[in-house]
């Protein structure tokens, strides 16, 4: 059930004028949302100046209904994941004068009413991305254990890479700042993209806020299996570390495994020394932590001379 939305706001964006006021820009990854759609799109109109669709490959009317109710639609000829319908939404909207972006699902989980909610940070200049979390709505949480516990997982990966707390790194309600946005493009093609824009967020230095937004599973439907749903964003997010962090992500594994096989080495030669004979499984042990151990090391060194090349070239690109 949702609880009704801070009504001090709308005055507040009014005060900026006609002239000054930001065009929002509310856009929908869809996917074979036929059922759901029209009334997305009909609410999301209530609250942006302009309502963008990506259907993306969707195989029923999804697509159709949209720019039948008044949506720009753009059409992707295949399902080609969550976080490209993204980045295609992201790039269209920017090319129609977008100063604040709001994503939203197609499945009608989020309340459109939310809109100035979670828009209100950027346009007061307090936060440039702004997460409607489902856990600080303060109504009675919907959300089922399993998905709260899986939530609560990729929330700790995300916050060992980035540094950063947030209690939902996953909802698909946000806002950005439009201007912030070419720093935020996915590269994940899948549901991973929610994870790393958070991660690019803070390697960027931009401010990001959470603002409580209730969410409903009333017409809750995915068509990606839970688990391999969880992985997909898990391994993004680690992805983005190894990139971030390729002397720590593989070189402290590298460390360890060495030190282990070389203390299985000494192991062996200590035995030798008392015994003249080689205790066959010690020794293969130390020759395999060894072996581990330097694939690591020397990955851990060549992506980082990798990414600090990247780095220098794009920072030359600048200048």
């Amino acid at each position: 059930m949702f609880v009704e939305p801070d009504r001090t706001i709308e005055p507040r964006i009014r005060e900026l004028g006609a002239a000054s006021r930001p065009r929002i820009i509310i856009v929908i990854p869809a996917f074979n949302e036929e059922q759901r759609i029209a009334s997305v799109v009909l609410t999301a109109k209530k609250f942006a100046d302009l309502v963008i669709v990506c259907d993306d490959g969707s195989r029923d009317m999804t697509g159709e209904i949209a720019k039948t109710l008044g949506a720009d639609v753009i059409v992707h000829g295949r399902n080609l994941g969550y976080g490209t319908a993204l980045a295609s939404l992201f790039s269209r909207a920017r090319e129609l004068g977008a100063d604040i972006v709001v994503t939203f699902d197609g499945d009608g989980q989020h309340d459109a009413r939310f809109v100035s909610a979670i828009t209100a940070p950027i346009i007061d200049g307090e936060a440039d991305v702004v997460i409607g979390s489902r856990f600080k709505s303060g109504s009675v949480n919907p959300t089922p254990p399993w998905r709260r516990l899986g939530i609560r997982m990729i929330n700790a990966v995300v916050r060992g890479v980035s540094g950063e707390r947030y209690s939902d790194t996953q909802s698909g309600m946000r806002a950005y700042r439009a201007a912030t946005l070419k720093r935020l493009y996915p590269s994940e093609t899948g549901m991973g993209a929610s994870a790393e824009i958070l991660v690019r967020a803070s390697k960027e230095g931009l401010r990001v806020k959470e603002v409580g937004v209730p969410i409903s599973y009333e017409n809750e439907k995915s068509s990606q299996n839970p688990i391999s749903q969880w992985l997909d964003v898990v391994g993004a997010t680690l992805k983005q570390a190894s990139l971030r962090h390729p002397l720590k992500f593989y070189g402290i594994p590298g460390g360890l495994f060495v030190l282990i096989g070389l203390t299985f080495g000494a192991w062996t030669l200590a035995g030798y020394e008392a015994s003249g004979r080689v205790t066959t499984n010690v020794a293969m042990v130390s020759i395999g932590f060894l072996i581990i151990g330097s694939i690591f090391s020397m990955t851990a060194i060549m992506m980082y001379s990798l990414v600090s090349l990247i780095r220098e070239s794009r920072q030359a690109q600048n200048e």
